[in-house]
């Protein structure tokens, strides 16, 4: 187990843990039932041997050596482990957890669950997310016996909250003057995926409050695009060859600025509505969208 350790996320006040797959997983449900969601991440040093029994060797290896921390309980215990659908390699990671569910259980999987959000600018496409919404709903109150849409609007709002001192860390830290590195930057965007969500909010403020004082940084820019980075390895190689990177595209880092929600809390009749367009209309990503769209 050694070799698989990871800070394994769990809840200091004993809340459920989800472990999450992907950048369409609506958090916000989660949250409202009462339950951290942890984005889960591999590691390149852990052996992917187990998992490649299962997945083959036809999907990246950052999956498959996520998928090798999961069959080796490197996160902990799980309460449940939701995919998003928001590229092929998480929906073939899904069907696998979810065969492996039913015809080895002994493996102990946590239960597993497929989210798909849309994202073509239609209003076809926000009644299929509020349907897929609502489906999610009804998994989590079989899973945690509450109803989220109860504590709906008020995840809503911290989600929204959390976006906003987002994006004033972004205008502070990567506008004319440089304050923070790459890697940095992105330890910032991940602790949203890991820290209990108020608790981040609080730290992301304090952090805000003392940026502007931080000294600027001089190197050539340099701007990433393409796959995803859930680890600081090649931010750290790319800023000690001399570059600063001050800004990037993918789901893991300032991409997920792109949600933009209401000003004020809809009635509680509306919330699975407006979230809804929310994930709809998040913003092009690698998987879904050209390096010129982006």
């Amino acid at each position: 187990m050694d070799a698989y350790a990871e800070d394994a996320p769990q809840d200091a006040e004993g809340h459920p843990v989800v472990g999450s797959v992907g950048h369409d997983v609506p958090v916000e449900l989660v949250w409202a039932a009462g339950a951290r969601s942890v984005r889960l991440r591999g590691h390149p040093a852990w052996d992917r041997t187990r998992s490649a029994t299962y997945l083959g060797s036809g999907l990246d290896v950052a999956t498959a050596s996520l998928f090798a921390g999961i069959l080796h309980g490197a996160f902990g215990h799980l309460d449940a482990i939701v995919v998003s659908s928001d590229c092929d390699a998480s929906q073939r990671l899904y069907y696998v957890m979810r065969e492996i569910r039913r015809v080895e259980p002994e493996i102990g999987l946590p239960p597993v669950y497929l989210t798909d959000m849309l994202h073509l600018p239609r209003e076809s496409t926000a009644r299929y997310n509020v349907r897929r919404l609502e489906q999610f709903r009804q998994m989590l109150r079989t899973w945690f016996r509450v109803d989220p849409l109860d504590r709906l609007g008020e995840a809503t709002a911290l989600s929204a909250r959390i976006v906003s001192l987002q994006r004033q860390f972004v205008s502070v830290a990567r506008s004319e003057v440089l304050r923070v590195t790459g890697e940095q930057a992105l330890a910032v965007f991940g602790a949203a995926q890991r820290l209990e969500p108020r608790r981040y909010a609080e730290l992301l403020a304090a952090l805000l409050a003392v940026l502007p004082g931080m000294p600027a940084l001089e190197a050539p820019r340099l701007f990433l695009t393409g796959s995803s980075h859930d680890r600081p390895d090649v931010y750290r190689q790319i800023e000690e060859a001399g570059w600063l990177i001050s800004g990037e595209d993918h789901d893991q880092g300032q991409l997920a600025l792109q949600r933009r929600f209401p000003e004020d809390t809809p009635a509680t009749a509306e919330l699975l509505e407006v979230l809804a367009r929310v994930y709809r209309d998040n913003g092009p990503t690698p998987q879904r969208a050209s390096i010129e769209r982006r």
